[in-house]
């Protein structure tokens, strides 16, 4: 799947048709409780999994979708730790919900402005591993599993959003 890792981001999803930054957004709901908050630490990661997991056993995904999205929220919530606050005290708030479609997964911090968009490039495979740059492959095999990703910066706090489309059998 091609991925346009310019600053619109608009690609095709993986459903074919294609999916712009600005659609990503309005696919999930603008606010809803955040169904988890925890502190920016990776130690806890591992409940922002089960929050993924559950949902999307909830919505019927099947089990290669919701490993990709699983995948991408791992990688999502490791950079907000890791990159984001960089060792600061804070907290990530995580929700998500079930639309006839689609699965959706938003994150909401407080860590400095950032998109995680930025810098992201198609990995160098014509380049020998040993030669390779370190870093970002984590976030393109995250972000182009899902079938969209789209970030905000709102009031200050970035908001970045995952959406999965839901099988068409259901």
């Amino acid at each position: 799947m091609a991925f346009d890792i310019g600053a619109a981001a608009d690609r095709p999803g993986r459903s074919g048709h294609t999916v712009t930054t600005a659609d990503c957004v309005r696919l999930a709901p603008r606010r809803s409780p955040a169904a988890l908050r925890i502190p920016a630490e990776l130690a806890v990661l591992d409940q922002v999994a089960d929050f993924v997991l559950r949902l999307g056993h909830r919505a019927g995904l099947e089990s290669n979708a919701l490993y990709r999205l699983r995948l991408a929220a791992d990688e999502l919530a490791t950079n907000i730790v890791m990159h984001g606050y960089r060792g600061a005290t804070g907290e990530i708030a995580v929700d998500g919900g079930i639309d006839p479609d689609q699965v959706w997964v938003r994150f909401e911090d407080d860590a400095p402005a950032f998109d995680p968009r930025e810098g992201m490039r198609a990995p160098a495979l014509d380049v020998p591993l040993a030669e390779r740059e370190i870093g970002g492959l984590g976030v393109y095999l995250a972000f182009t599993s899902v079938d969209c990703f789209a970030y905000e910066l709102v009031a200050g706090r970035n908001v970045s959003t995952l959406v999965m489309r839901r099988s068409a059998t259901r």
